[in-house]
């Protein structure tokens, strides 16, 4: 097979399961597959369809999530596994997720049709629920193929329904209790390809880079501030407990930080992600007395984490005593680690993205993904980020196909190079 017609079917088969996987949706702007769904799983059956149709062994481990495997030259050798996952956060876009199942089921189909045979066993994996808006705990399918789900993980409630995960998993059919006693899986290799979800690659016009690693992220979800409900027109400035600027307060005084701590070198990033001060009892003429708000810092560094920790503790108790009357409820706190990923890895795929004229820069990715976990429990893990624009986890979603198939082109070099893939660690 020429090199046009091995990029042909990688990019035809790109093409095809994008378009399958995001025919499968809630109604609404951009994309909505909620985890451990009726639509995640119509999502799977489309990849074991493709799959099975490659002549991949199609498996379902005890946690929902989908292995399709190719048998290489040496069945003993730790295996490759390429993928990433299929549910989406709510009107999510076109990519986040099923870029990455593509990828891997594209460089399956260019070795099929060219009749070789991978070095080590291919195996392309699809996870469930790595989109935690939805359970309210990080890397839940894949933590669940690697046998690291807790009894706690199973208890927690989804946010649409209130339903606990071990409900939706039995409503699709899985059994809780198995994949919480489920046997982790013999470490071996695994590769993400996944959007980018920031501008650097669209600016700097870059196809695709290797990730060095993943954020970890701290959050409370579900933070409260309390004041005291008041006539806006009444009450005195220096009698009131005015969530709102309490909440100000926090805001102003937490993006200083951030500010300082960059210029000193650290890695961080502070968002509020959601903030609710609009309920049916806020109205025109009150002082806010009540004010909903999540937060989300992330850093490579789990120091940093810890730090800034302290400080948004530090910081509400100074606004308490600054405004009697105000309280704050960071309420429970969820936390993933900071997770440095496989450098030899990414010099194999380097290897082969040179052997075709590539030369991808290393970044660092601020956004929490399955490789992550899978590098937590000793895998050789690695990510592959594709070039997007218009933002993530929102309908603008935007990535060129052809961009990803480069990436893909790049792998599958490195896969017929005669090199070998790193030790394990």
């Amino acid at each position: 097979m020429t090199t046009q017609s091995t990029e042909q079917v990688i990019r035809e088969t790109i093409d095809r399961v994008l378009t399958r996987v995001n025919a499968l949706s809630e109604p609404g702007p951009g994309y909505t597959r909620p985890s451990y769904s009726d639509l995640e799983t119509l999502a799977h059956a489309v990849i074991r369809d493709e799959a099975e149709a490659l002549g991949l062994a199609v498996t379902t481990d005890a946690a929902g999530n989908l292995l399709a495997r190719m048998e290489g030259q040496d069945r003993s050798a730790p295996a490759l596994h390429v993928g990433s996952h299929l549910d989406t956060v709510g009107q999510g876009g076109a990519y986040d997720g099923q870029a990455g199942v593509a990828a891997g089921l594209a460089l399956a189909a260019a070795l099929k049709a060219e009749g070789q045979v991978p070095p080590v066993d291919l195996v392309v994996i699809v996870t469930r629920a790595e989109e935690s808006v939805w359970f309210p705990a990080s890397y839940l399918g894949s933590r669940g193929h690697l046998g690291r789900l807790t009894r706690a993980d199973l208890e927690v409630a989804r946010a649409d329904t209130g339903r606990t995960l071990a409900d939706h998993m039995t409503a699709q059919g899985l059994d809780p209790e198995a994949a919480l006693q489920a046997a982790p899986p013999r470490p071996a290799h695994f590769i993400e390809f996944h959007i980018e979800q920031g501008p650097v690659l669209d600016q700097a016009q870059e196809p695709f880079a290797i990730v060095r690693g993943v954020r970890g992220g701290l959050r409370y979800r579900n933070a409260q501030i309390h004041g005291t409900w008041a006539h806006s027109g009444g009450a005195p400035r220096d009698q009131r407990a005015d969530a709102v600027f309490a909440f100000a307060d926090l805001v102003t005084a937490l993006d200083a930080e951030w500010g300082r701590r960059l210029d000193a070198g650290e890695d961080l990033a502070v968002t509020f992600g959601r903030v609710d001060a609009a309920s049916p009892v806020h109205a025109m003429a009150k002082v806010p007395g009540e004010l909903e708000f999540c937060i989300d810092i992330r850093s490579e560094d789990d120091a940093v984490l810890d730090a800034m920790d302290g400080v948004l503790k530090d910081m509400i108790a100074g606004i308490e005593t600054a405004r009697p009357g105000i309280r704050f409820e960071l309420g429970a706190q969820s936390r993933s680690r900071p997770a440095a990923l496989s450098a030899g890895l990414g010099d194999w795929i380097a290897e082969g993205a040179t052997a075709r004229g590539e030369a991808p820069r290393r970044m660092l990715s601020g956004g929490g993904h399955d490789a992550a976990a899978f590098a937590a429990a000793g895998w050789d893990s690695v990510m592959v980020f594709i070039r997007n624009w218009d933002g993530s986890h929102c309908p603008e979603e935007g990535m060129d196909p052809a961009d990803l198939a480069r990436g893909v082109a790049a792998l599958h070099a490195a896969v017929l190079s005669g090199a070998a893939l790193p030790e394990m660690p």
